[in-house]
């Protein structure tokens, strides 16, 4: 727990409240805090405007050969790296060939697709694809650019990279490799502090001059730092009751806005009694979506495993609905009918209390059924190392997952693909090789529309197999100080891409304005 005292005061600062731990390696970190972090201290190789078209970044201009196999990338000269250190195409393949070799965070975007990386001199690098990979520009904004020559220094051997050591992990995990907006000044047990990027090659002039990643979600500490105005803004997880007192700080508002964010309650496909899809689609219909959604103010009910404002999305795919009969009939097919009570059901929860109430939620839908859960809370860190294997993770967890680049495949590959088996990302364990080459070959669809077809076939294909239960499609629910912050997710105006709503350099901060609330 972080003290109140413990937290300074300057005069262009933004504090955010952080669930923990906090991964700042771009190979490795994939959640929530720790892609908060690397936006902020990293640069993309491209970057994404507020409708989710590319633009240019570190590199200024791009093509694509004819067969849709080669993507070229030529970068602007003379970006730095915090060490002072120029930015090259060694530091592009260097960025990409560690992320695939290392084949953690969100390396399954890339992990089958990409052949080679090449330099072809310095500001000019190449892709090379094993086979067509439509989505593969829109995935880029989330590629983040390490220090090669910093990295290679600071390799520990032996390790289990064979040359490369460890790959630089032990240094990365809490020191800064990045050239972004921020250069992390502070890396404690409770708290990261990072402070403005002076030789930013963009003009950051007016975004705050600190960033303060603060390691507590606890409730009455937020509310108490919020009314001093020593914390400018929450993370996405605070349940209404938390929003709703923080909302009556005066000039605290509640920023609202549709980010891609689903809810899930995952269903492990490997673990009796849920092996049987006989009890997951009891489970399934259930689960009261339409008191699911009272939870969660702004929510609607999810219909299947995409947000329909993701294109690709399915807007006509089945959606299941409270009926305890069918629940019923459901259970009565199951091999397990009449000895439930040798498989006892473990539901998760972590993080924040309407995900507990979620869970409840289940637990009591579930009696009317004559299926006894027991609702078990875990840590964020629990649950991502009991993902690795089938027998430590749950029967049941309830789940926060966003799009990481505005196309259905996000989802449904992060989601269901066999490659991310074994992370937070899937406790469905589904391992399914039908549905991992449908994936592949939507992804490797160069026309659009064909592509988003296929997509809605997949989504159908999952909703078939009935691995989870789709419950809400949740908005992005933050208190932040609207008096002395402009924050441009706050307006409807966020780029849609994963933690680009917490670049600071997008945000402004006005010193005198809090100055006047603290004279009050």
């Amino acid at each position: 727990m972080i003290s109140v005292s413990g937290i300074g005061v300057t005069s262009s600062i933004v504090r955010y409240s952080s669930d923990w731990p906090v991964i700042i390696d771009p190979s490795v970190g994939s959640d929530c805090q720790g892609v908060t972090a690397i936006v902020n201290l990293f640069d993309p190789l491209v970057s994404a405007d507020t409708k989710g078209n590319v633009i240019p970044h570190i590199a200024e201009s791009w093509d694509v050969s004819s067969d849709g196999l080669t993507y070229t990338f030529y970068l602007r000269p003379g970006i730095k790296f915090h060490d002072g250190s120029e930015l090259t195409a060694e530091d592009v393949k260097f960025s990409m060939d560690r992320m695939l070799t290392i084949g953690e965070g969100i390396s399954y975007l890339w992990l089958e697709n990409i052949q080679e990386t090449e330099v072809i001199d310095k500001y000019t690098v190449a892709f090379h694809m094993k086979t067509i990979f439509g989505p593969f520009l829109v995935t880029l904004p989330s590629f983040y650019i390490v220090n090669k020559e910093l990295i290679m220094a600071n390799i520990k051997k032996p390790g289990i990279y064979d040359d490369m050591g460890d790959y630089g992990r032990g240094y990365v995990i809490d020191h800064d490799a990045g050239s972004g907006p921020y250069v992390l000044k502070d890396f404690t047990g409770e708290y990261i502090l990072m402070e403005k990027n002076p030789n930013y090659f963009l003009d950051i002039n007016s975004a705050p001059d600190e960033f303060k990643m603060i390691g507590s979600t606890e409730p009455i500490l937020l509310k108490t730092l919020m009314a001093r105005r020593e914390l400018e803004m929450t993370n996405r997880w605070m349940g209404s009751e938390t929003l709703k007192s923080l909302a009556e700080i005066e000039d605290v508002e509640i920023a609202q806005w549709r980010g891609g964010g689903m809810e899930y309650i995952t269903m492990n496909t490997r673990k009796p009694p849920l092996d049987d899809i006989h009890v997951r689609k009891a489970l399934a219909w259930a689960f009261d979506y339409e008191m699911a959604v009272k939870l969660v103010p702004g929510s609607v009910q999810a219909r299947g495993p995409v947000p329909l404002l993701i294109p690709g999305s399915d807007p006509n795919s089945f959606q299941y609905h409270l009926d305890i009969e069918k629940a019923k009939l459901e259970l009565k097919q199951s091999k397990y009918y009449g000895h439930f009570d040798e498989y006892p059901i473990e539901i998760e929860w972590n993080t924040n209390k309407y995900m507990e109430k979620q869970a409840m939620l289940l637990m009591a839908n579930a009696s009317d059924i004559g299926l006894t859960l027991n609702v078990v809370e875990t840590t964020w860190a629990l649950f991502c190392s009991d993902s690795a294997s089938i027998e430590a993770t749950p029967h049941l967890h309830v789940l926060s997952a966003n799009s990481y680049y505005p196309e259905a495949a996000s989802l449904l590959q992060a989601r269901y693909h066999s490659s991310t088996a074994g992370t937070w990302l899937q406790g469905e364990w589904l391992l399914d090789p039908v549905l991992d080459e449908m994936i592949e070959n939507a992804i490797a669809t160069k026309d659009k529309d064909e592509r988003y077809a296929k997509y809605i076939e997949i989504t159908r294909y999952v909703i078939d197999l009935c691995p989870t239960i789709f419950t809400i499609e949740t908005p992005e629910r933050r208190a932040y100080q609207s008096a002395y912050m402009d924050w441009p997710a706050a307006k409807g105006e966020a780029v849609p891409v994963y933690k680009y709503d917490n670049s600071m350099r997008y945000i402004k901060v006005y010193p005198e304005k809090r100055e006047k609330l603290l004279k009050k």
